[in-house]
């Protein structure tokens, strides 16, 4: 009987875990780390603006703050800094940067390019190489991608440029790195989101047009909190299990997208939202 073998089925859940989130100011990253200091982690989190750290620290009933700019040469170095100082190492490393642009590749500059590859890849690769010292033997990194990598979206196009170097940086760490846990998750259309809020009105239109008329459009958006609320329980499975590597996780929404056939027949099969 299953009551006979204790260790069948058990996992180690977020209760004492250590835990950083960067990009914890706002939407996924801010309910992932809210949820896991509810969940009895150990949290430190990290992003640009203070004050929104503030809030989300509060919601939460706890964690430690630090506001730092990955984009800043220093900025990974005082992350691992308050890490160690707070939680003496880590067990989970949540990444969560992400810097968007909604241009058309035609009108996107160096600017843009330079900027967005700061945030989404070189200040990653700070963060993990600043915080390799402080994770656990077997401890996980998950670092948020998208799939504009795979589904291409006008005016998205530096932003999953990025995003697919992001990728492969993870394979590079987890090849040199093998007995540590390099995790990207695949995220799909979620609202809302910080960098999504700041979209202007015009090109946004014209994108949400593009992106209907190619079957991109996806019907009904998932929402932050229950996207962070599937990444902590699975992370709290997975951190109980040294011996798995989840390489690649997507997480979608499961509605049809709007104008395809399949959208047609939902009064009919009942699959509606």
């Amino acid at each position: 009987m299953a009551a006979d073998l204790p260790d069948e089925g058990k996992t180690m859940g977020l209760d004492g875990a250590r835990v950083l989130v960067s990009g914890a100011s706002a939407g996924i990253g801010r309910a992932f780390a809210v949820g896991a200091v509810r969940a009895g982690a150990r949290v430190v989190f990290a992003a640009r603006r203070q004050a929104e750290l503030d809030k989300a620290r509060d919601e939460a009933g706890g964690g430690h703050t630090v506001a730092v700019d990955l984009t800043d040469r220093d900025g990974a170095t005082r992350i691992a800094a308050a890490v160690q100082a707070e939680l003496g190492g880590l067990d989970l490393v949540v990444s969560c940067v992400g810097v968007a642009p909604l241009k058309m590749l035609v009108d996107t500059d160096d600017e843009d390019w330079e900027r967005v590859f700061a945030a989404n890849v070189v200040g990653t690769h700070r963060l993990l190489r600043a915080c390799l010292p402080l994770l656990d033997a077997s401890g996980m990194v998950m670092a948020l991608s998208s799939e504009t990598v795979v589904q291409p979206r006008t005016g998205l196009g530096a932003y999953a440029t990025s995003k697919a170097a992001l990728e492969r940086l993870l394979v590079g760490w987890r090849t040199e790195h093998p007995w540590k846990r390099f995790t990207t998750v695949t995220i799909g259309a979620t609202f809302p989101t910080d960098f999504g809020n700041a979209f202007e009105g015009d090109i946004l239109m014209r994108a949400l047009d593009d992106w209907g008329v190619r079957g991109l459009a996806q019907e009904q958006m998932m929402d932050p909190q229950d996207v962070a609320d599937v990444l902590l329980g699975t992370a709290a499975t997975a951190l109980g299990k040294p011996g798995v590597c989840l390489e690649h996780l997507t997480v979608r929404s499961p509605s049809p997208v709007v104008g395809t056939f399949a959208d047609s027949l939902a009064p009919f099969t009942g699959e509606t939202p």
